[in-house]
């Protein structure tokens, strides 16, 4: 361990290379969303699977129309990585400082256990909620926009969806759905802690025809990760999108429209009832065929460009 992490300083070099993480995930990823988000939220029937999905979208609303919402992730998805990554960093730093740890078996040197990878991935998830659960509320109110053009969509932009959730509903407003966010960001536990066991498992490589690079074993482990991640992760997705996406699909209140507005906003509990008593328990997993496809490319891509900014950074080792 270096000097840095044996210190109590908060250090922001993950938050860094969080940033080119987010940026990344949209640039790869959003399209996918836009499909995952339609699929949980539409009425059922609306769609037949992912390609009815995609194919409608695009035939209606043209090809851009797969990055509707794509600025807030953006913008913030880009502020949610540099929180996720740079908190991940810190308490990885914490854990190690407070014998969460064992000996490498080669070296000797201290390195964190695969739990506590596991440990700082949830404390990381729970802290990332607070900055996720705006940018997601905007970007799924902007993706079950399925009018073409724009001067018929209620809301303009992601500024003016803020605007008009603030007006209705209060500062407040901007957290609709966090127990939901709470509950999908909480399994960032697999994520790492699956990361960490892949990224042991080809350590093992080294001195065999299979052996390979640093970057190499970062963007297999990834997009693996990511396979396990989601597989317990979808459900909870699927609850916190249809809260953030209520009242859909009747538009959201407007001064107009107000007078019918309910303020009462459906709780989680609310949520799992009520897609259980309709759907069953497939209705937690729709959307899990983009989320799939979506997810090695994504996740793969964003780790290895996190994980190698972080060592051009210099950053803590807490593997070894």
């Amino acid at each position: 361990m270096g000097e840095n992490a044996q210190t109590g300083h908060v250090r922001i070099v993950g938050a860094f290379a969080g940033l080119g993480s987010g940026l990344t995930k949209v640039a790869v990823g959003h399209g996918f969303d836009t499909v995952k988000t339609r699929m949980q939220c539409s009425p059922p029937g609306t769609y037949r699977g992912a390609i009815d999905v995609l194919t409608k979208i695009v035939r209606n609303e043209g090809v851009l129309a797969l990055y509707k919402g794509a600025t807030p992730p953006a913008v913030g998805w880009a502020a949610i990585d540099s929180v996720l990554l740079g908190s991940l960093h810190n308490y990885r730093l914490f854990l190690l400082r407070h014998g969460m740890t064992e000996a490498h078996p080669v070296t000797g040197r201290p390195r964190l256990t695969v739990l506590g990878h596991g440990v700082a991935g949830l404390l990381a998830g729970l802290t990332s909620a607070v900055i996720a659960t705006p940018v997601e509320l905007l970007k799924v109110k902007l993706q079950l926009q399925s009018q073409k053009a724009v001067v018929d969509r209620q809301f303009k932009g992601p500024i003016d969806c803020a605007r008009q959730i603030v007006r209705m509903q209060g500062f407040f407003g901007m957290w609709s759905g966090l127990t939901g966010s709470l509950a999908f960001r909480s399994n960032f536990f697999w994520m790492f802690l699956s990361v960490e066991v892949l990224m042991r498992s080809f350590s093992r490589l080294e001195g065999t025809p299979y052996a390979m690079s640093t970057g190499t074993a970062n963007f297999l482990s990834g997009g693996f990760a990511s396979f396990v991640y989601w597989g317990m992760a979808i459900p909870a997705d699927n609850v916190k999108n249809r809260m953030m996406a209520y009242p859909y699909p009747r538009p959201f209140p407007s001064p107009s429209n107000a007078v019918d507005y309910t303020p009462a906003r459906p709780s989680f509990i609310t949520v799992v009832r009520q897609t259980y008593a309709v759907q069953g328990i497939v209705g937690f997993y729709r959307g899990l065929t983009p989320t799939i496809l979506r997810a090695f490319p994504v996740n793969a891509s964003a780790l290895f460009v996190y994980e190698g900014v972080m060592r051009l950074l210099g950053a803590e080792e807490t593997r070894h």
